[in-house]
C-alpha cells in the first residue's frame, strides 16, 4: 500500500520558519512527481510548490517564491518543503501530493487532479 504523510506543521509567528516533511511509504520515489497543496477554510485548494521525478524541475506559486523551497531525498523517501520568512496569509493546511509521472507540464503541476495520491494535511498557523 502506498501512502504520504506529512509532519512538521505547527503555530509560527509571523517571520519566523517551518519544515514539512512528506514521507512517502510504498513508492519508488525516483519515479514520482510530489507537490505541496495548501487549503485554507472558505478557499480552494491552490498548489504550492512541486518538484518532478528524474529530472528534479521545481517550480513554486507565486505567492512563496523566494521564501519557500522544496527538495526530495530518494534514498529517504520524503520530499521537504522549508518554508521561511512567514506571513499570516501562509495559514492553511498542507497538503503532498503524488502522481508516478515525469511531471505535469507547468503549470499543470498546480492542478490538484493531476496527482493520484494525497496525504491527510499538516495544520499550519501563522500568527502572533
Amino acid at each position: 500500500q502506498v501512502q504520504l504523510v506529512e509532519s512538521g506543521g505547527g503555530l509560527v509567528q509571523p517571520g519566523g520558519s517551518l519544515r514539512l516533511s512528506c514521507a512517502a511509504f510504498g513508492f519508488t520515489l525516483e519515479y514520482v512527481t510530489i507537490a505541496w497543496f495548501r487549503q485554507a477554510p472558505g478557499k480552494e485548494r491552490e498548489g504550492v510548490s512541486c518538484i518532478y521525478s528524474t529530472e528534479g524541475s521545481t517550480f513554486y506559486a507565486d505567492s512563496v517564491k523566494g521564501r519557500f523551497t522544496i527538495s526530495r531525498d530518494n534514498a529517504k523517501s520524503t520530499v521537504t518543503l522549508q518554508m521561511n520568512s512567514l506571513k499570516p496569509e501562509d495559514t492553511a493546511v498542507y497538503y503532498c501530493a503524488a502522481v508516478y509521472s515525469l511531471g505535469p507540464v507547468d503549470p499543470n503541476w498546480s492542478w490538484p487532479h493531476e496527482y493520484k495520491y494525497w496525504g491527510q494535511g499538516t495544520q499550519v498557523t501563522v500568527s502572533s
